[in-house]
């Protein structure tokens, strides 16, 4: 006769014990380890953690409670989370304040704490970094027929979120360069040749 395993369906729980007690974690508790892992792995806003709460069943008014509560103490701050968020996402991968406001929109950062956030990045500061970002693509695309070159540049600035003024804008300074600068490396070596005895 085959005795039947520990926890099988059908078998009442023993009765003396770890495992008599109640084996259901408590809300508080679930909601509390959740969003200390996710802060120990990467900030996150209010809605970041709500939203892995809500994953794994934790009740609304629990993790309400438990979101109040790191609030309260610091260590969930959506303003300091969306300024640190425009700040890297900007200077890191050129991000254009119109993508940086979806961004934030989609981590659950909207209205005056976004448009705080997003203040740090000025039209200069957006323009200078328009015209980064084109001159490191530039090379890439040396050799290209002109207009194909600077639509593949005005792209790459447009999936990043800049508008098309600024986009063209920046584009066409970093190309108008780029031809000055080769215009006048000719013109020395003209002159030159030109010097050569």
């Amino acid at each position: 006769m085959r005795t039947r395993r520990r926890g099988a369906p059908g078998q009442d729980p023993p009765d003396r014990g770890a495992a008599a007690q109640d084996a259901e974690p408590d809300p508080e508790n679930v909601a509390r380890t959740i969003a200390l892992r996710k802060l120990n792995a990467a900030p996150q806003s209010r809605a970041q953690l709500a939203e892995a709460m809500a994953a794994k069943d934790v009740p609304d008014e629990v993790a309400e409670k438990v979101l109040d509560r790191f609030t309260e103490v610091g260590l969930v701050d959506d303003a300091a989370y969306a300024e640190m968020f425009v700040r890297s996402r900007h200077n890191d991968r050129g991000l254009a304040r119109r993508a940086l406001a979806q961004e934030l929109r989609r981590k659950g950062i909207e209205g005056d704490v976004a448009d705080e956030a997003l203040e740090a990045v000025q039209p200069e500061d957006e323009h200078e970094r328009a015209r980064e970002l084109v001159r490191r693509k530039a090379r890439s695309t040396t050799g290209l027929e002109f207009q194909k070159r600077r639509r593949r540049l005005v792209s790459m600035l447009a999936r990043k979120g800049y508008g098309p003024a600024v986009a063209l804008s920046a584009v066409d300074e970093v190309l108008r360069d780029e031809a000055e600068e080769v215009t006048g490396q000719e013109a020395e070596q003209h002159e030159g040749f030109l010097e050569t005895p």
